[in-house]
């Protein structure tokens, strides 16, 4: 989970704020406060990942709170005025939303925040950093984004996944229809078990819910046939000798 903390000094934007956050699964609110000030004694006492900050506050602002930051979290700015925007930047922020803003609006920058968090903890998905629970069902869970959502996927339940240009196609056990991704085949490999091998260019298969294997196919159903590519076919044959019981 990311650790966030929200900072403005108008309670309704303030709680707007903690709502859009409480709706991000990938999300935490570990804080929230309306003056740049307050924001400085939670940083001294807690770690946050992401900082969600208007920038017209009194005292001290939000662009100048950020400047004076040794080492800032992540900084998503929120404000009326659009003219902030090439500071903003110049800051090194993730994104800047621009009042008034809605959900969807939000989850784009959440949605931004999430990449950076993971270009810099490439193991978050196995890190205490990320302040995961340690549960067995917890660890074989992901979080991908269809649409304007990010969906839960249980990893035991995916039967098959299929490359369509920049998107991906989930096959689960429990769904009729699968899950359309954005997201890279390379990408979700990584973060799948041993269990899971690629086959094809466009194809990683569950080895667990193959049904049998003929012709140089795989066969996931009756109806479900998958091809093994030359590239690909000396791992996959490595699969089924480690595996079958011939004289």
């Amino acid at each position: 989970m990311i650790r966030c903390l929200a900072i403005d000094d108008e309670p309704l934007a303030l709680e707007q704020l903690k709502t859009y956050i409480s709706k991000i699964p990938f999300l935490t609110l570990e804080d929230s406060c309306m003056s740049a000030l307050a924001a400085s004694k939670i940083l001294a006492e807690k770690p946050i990942d992401a900082i969600f900050i208007d920038i017209n506050m009194p005292d001290l602002n939000g662009m100048d709170f950020v400047k004076s930051l040794y080492n800032p979290p992540m900084i998503v700015f929120t404000t009326a005025y659009s003219e902030y925007a090439i500071e903003g930047y110049k800051v090194d922020a993730v994104d800047y939303l621009l009042k008034p803003f809605g959900l969807n609006d939000f989850q784009r920058a959440a949605n931004k925040v999430l990449r950076q968090y993971q270009l810099m903890h490439p193991q978050a998905s196995d890190s205490a950093e990320t302040d995961k629970p340690t549960s067995g069902e917890d660890n074989d869970v992901l979080f991908v984004k269809s649409e304007y959502r990010m969906v839960r996927i249980n990893i035991k339940q995916i039967r098959y996944v299929e490359a369509m240009s920049e998107y991906l196609r989930i096959y689960l056990t429990d769904e009729s229809k699968p899950v359309i991704a954005l997201l890279s085949m390379k990408k979700l490999e990584e973060h799948l078990p041993k269990n899971f091998m690629r086959v094809h260019r466009s194809y990683i298969v569950n080895l667990q819910q193959i049904q049998q294997v003929e012709r140089g196919r795989i066969v996931m159903d009756k109806s479900t046939y998958i091809p093994v590519s030359d590239g690909y076919k000396d791992a996959f044959n490595l699969f089924l000798s480690e595996n079958s019981l011939e004289k």
